[in-house]
């Protein structure tokens, strides 16, 4: 990213910044965070199980922890049922909390995907063929996956046949070993899938109030990044044409196997924005910024929030009598 690049002169660009708006950007992605944990309150709510808020932002931060440093984020919702476990919500009711929350999440940048393919053709011209590819590259992985889980939980028997007959298939031809605890795992995969499917049909209107709550948590992320323009007091481009900007950096990235999609994510960065902010320099001075405050700063908070979570969950189940 700095090849032939002048660090001093980058670096004096950082600190030139307006400290105030670095304030109000880490604010913005804590706050996103915390979206996730009124969902997950939300929608246990729905089930009418009352469960503090405190408990659920500690969640949010573990699985976003998790998320940043395992490929294509598998981490963090496995990192999530563990901790609630242990603060007592039994596996079944937080698997499909958490599920709910990843088709929400994957649906909202499918949504928001579409809107830039609809009326963001002016902008999308504008990106260099590289761009464009990954753009729709991740747009189609996302469509595919929203596509898929919701075959899983819309249709669970006929998802259900089918996947026993994959199995089945691929036991025979011995690409898939211990076929018969695969097949146990899969039944109670499929079970949950169905639960889920009951639980979408009973509450339609919480799901529609979820999708509401995801988008603006969405939007809350990518606006960081014009926070970040506003630091180094530049102005003529929008709030939304920086917006839309960011949000194809992250429609492109999310389902590729990265970790927190590092390194790629980056280069469209520099791809995109150096338009926008003028120069290299800027551009990569901005990148830190951005990146620095919407992904690095967000994995030190939750490294350590998980950190305290993992030394104390455990002894206050105990204090308790509940362990």
């Amino acid at each position: 990213m700095f090849s032939g690049q002048d660090l001093k002169t980058i670096l004096e660009y950082v600190h030139q910044v307006k400290k105030r708006y670095l304030i109000l950007g880490i604010t913005l992605v804590v706050v996103y965070v915390c979206c996730e944990s009124v969902i997950i309150k939300y929608l246990l709510r729905v089930v009418q199980i009352k469960w503090p808020l405190y408990r659920c932002i500690r969640y949010s931060f573990i699985g976003f922890f998790f998320s940043c440093i395992t490929p294509s984020a598998t981490g963090g919702q496995p990192a999530q049922i563990y901790y609630m476990k242990k603060e007592g919500l039994d596996i079944p009711t937080s698997t499909i909390i958490l599920m709910l929350v990843t088709i929400e999440y994957k649906f909202v940048l499918v949504f928001i995907g579409l809107g830039i393919l609809l009326f963001g053709q002016v902008l999308i011209a504008m990106m260099t063929t590289e761009v464009q590819f990954y753009l729709y590259l991740g747009l189609g992985l996302n469509i595919f996956c929203v596509v898929f889980m919701s075959f899983l939980v819309f249709l669970p028997e006929t998802s259900r046949f089918l996947m026993e007959k994959l199995y089945y298939i691929l036991g025979k031809l011995r690409i898939l070993k211990n076929l018969d605890k695969k097949m146990e795992k899969l039944s109670k995969s499929m079970d949950t899938y169905h639960e889920a499917s009951v639980f979408l049909k009973k509450n339609k209107l919480a799901i529609f109030n979820v999708f509401i709550i995801s988008l603006v948590q969405r939007l809350i992320l990518f606006f960081v990044t014009y926070v970040v323009y506003r630091s180094f007091g530049l102005q003529g481009h929008s709030a939304l044409q920086i917006t839309i900007l960011q949000a194809t950096i992250s429609i492109s990235v999310d389902m590729l196997p990265l970790p927190g999609g590092m390194g790629i994510s980056e280069h469209l960065f520099r791809c995109i924005f150096t338009p926008i902010f003028g120069t290299a320099a800027l551009t990569l001075s901005a990148m830190l910024l951005s990146r620095g405050i919407s992904y690095y700063a967000l994995i030190l908070i939750s490294a350590l929030v998980t950190f305290y979570s993992h030394l104390t969950i455990g002894k206050i189940r105990k204090k308790r009598g509940l362990s």
